[in-house]
């Protein structure tokens, strides 16, 4: 029975373990890019998109008529279509002209750019969303385990000072205190988790995962976000340019729409039909042999209507891209900033008296127990170290995330 339960007891731990997946961010994208669901959809979107190119290069099919003779009343014969019969046969080709079938297809390869760039920014916009929700979760869990650490502290005091306030040896009012520093510390958990709950569920929906991601992350890495970097508007600006791709989509939808305010021009041409038939009977003369040319006259429709509107799409669009060009510069110039300030805010700390915080913990904690501070003192003290830890922890939390932003900004890693 011991041997049986010892069985399922490391099948349930193996279980738990299994449902936890550790990752480095360098594994986490690789996974992302293979198995994230809303890329795959949009990668369709690419296929559709070359598919109509496709379509645009084919012409029209050719038309084949045929006229039968139903009844002949001179010699009381239905369907009489042989040599003493009537019939007729017919071909028509629509021939496109004015350019059509050319701005057609240029437009419908302009489209197919169009597209692979939506994906791209889509891409691009995923990512960050995926970083920004590794390095929370990341973060967050050494906000808990900081926590963590300082509840199973404070809870073995607790059990420790019931037992002598039931017995007299302590004031109740210390109890009260205790447990008050533990509820407060608990409300600050909760928020912690809820928020890592929710990155959690990103991460998993990111990477179409079922199992708990846990980030990690070295020394070396979170470093590489506190380097300086000079701020050069000119060359993050050409970088943006050149690299992000709902930029690059603005400067293809006015290419786009200029195809299509040409397209529409061409179809206001009228196009040409080429044709040729044939007669047995009813015509000029017996066996009558025809070529056929037709085209519309251009008295009423002429496509204005149309012509109007994609110049009008075309001027919106020239619009738009001169306004995301501001925003651009002001988008830059902004998360510049935003890195800048916490990379410097984070510096002004000396990383070396990190390490202190742990002995001095320790210190504390020890002399309390020795009773040589009062308990008003300790808890001062185990309030004033869990908010520094947090705040440094927050604080290395915003270096990094403001970091990504600005590398989405240029769509460039620049750490």
């Amino acid at each position: 029975m011991k041997k049986l339960f010892g069985l399922l007891l490391l099948l349930f731990i193996n279980q738990i373990v299994v449902a936890q997946k550790t990752v480095t961010l360098q594994e986490c994208e690789s996974q992302f890019l293979k198995n994230n669901l809303f890329l795959l959809a949009s990668h369709y979107n690419i296929d559709a998109s070359k598919a109509l190119t496709i379509q645009a290069r084919i012409w029209d099919n050719p038309t084949l008529t045929a006229d039968l003779n139903a009844y002949n009343p001179e010699r009381g014969k239905y369907f009489d279509i042989g040599t003493q019969g009537a019939k007729s046969f017919g071909i028509d080709q629509l021939i496109y002209l004015g350019g059509k079938k050319r701005n057609e297809v240029k437009l419908a390869q302009t489209n197919e750019q169009l597209a692979e760039l939506e994906f791209n920014d889509l891409l691009r916009t995923l990512k960050l969303q995926l970083r920004k929700s590794f390095y929370t979760v990341y973060f967050n869990s050494k906000n808990l385990e900081t926590t963590d650490k300082q509840l199973s502290h404070i809870e073995d005091l607790i059990n420790s000072y019931s037992v002598q306030a039931k017995k007299g040896n302590v004031p109740l009012k210390d109890l009260v205190r205790l447990q008050s520093l533990f509820l407060n510390f608990k409300n600050e958990r909760m928020e912690v988790v809820n928020n890592s709950i929710e990155e959690q569920a990103n991460l998993k929906l990111l990477l179409n995962e079922n199992e708990t991601v846990i980030p990690t992350l070295t020394d070396s890495d979170f470093n590489k976000y506190t380097k300086e970097i000079l701020f050069d508007a000119k060359s993050f600006e050409s970088e943006a340019i050149a690299n992000r791709p709902d930029y690059l989509l603005k400067q293809k939808d006015i290419e786009a729409n200029e195809l299509n305010v040409k397209l529409q021009k061409s179809l206001s041409i009228p196009d040409l039909t080429l044709g040729a038939s044939y007669t047995q009977r009813g015509g000029a003369f017996d066996n009558q042999k025809n070529i056929n040319i037709g085209i519309p006259l251009p008295l009423w429709n002429k496509n204005k209507g149309n012509i109007q509107f994609a110049k009008t799409i075309l001027e919106q669009s020239k619009i738009e891209k001169q306004s995301f060009d501001l925003e651009l510069q002001t988008e830059i110039a902004s998360n510049w900033n935003k890195w800048n300030e916490s990379r410097k805010n984070y510096k002004q700390i000396n990383p070396s008296e990190n390490s202190d915080f742990e002995m001095v913990y320790n210190g504390i904690l020890e002399n309390f127990q020795k009773r040589n501070i009062s308990l008003l003192e300790f808890t001062d003290f185990m309030e004033s170290y869990n908010q520094a830890a947090v705040q440094l922890n927050e604080l290395k939390k915003k270096v990094v995330l403001s970091g990504e932003e600005l590398n989405s900004t240029i769509n460039k890693d620049l750490f």
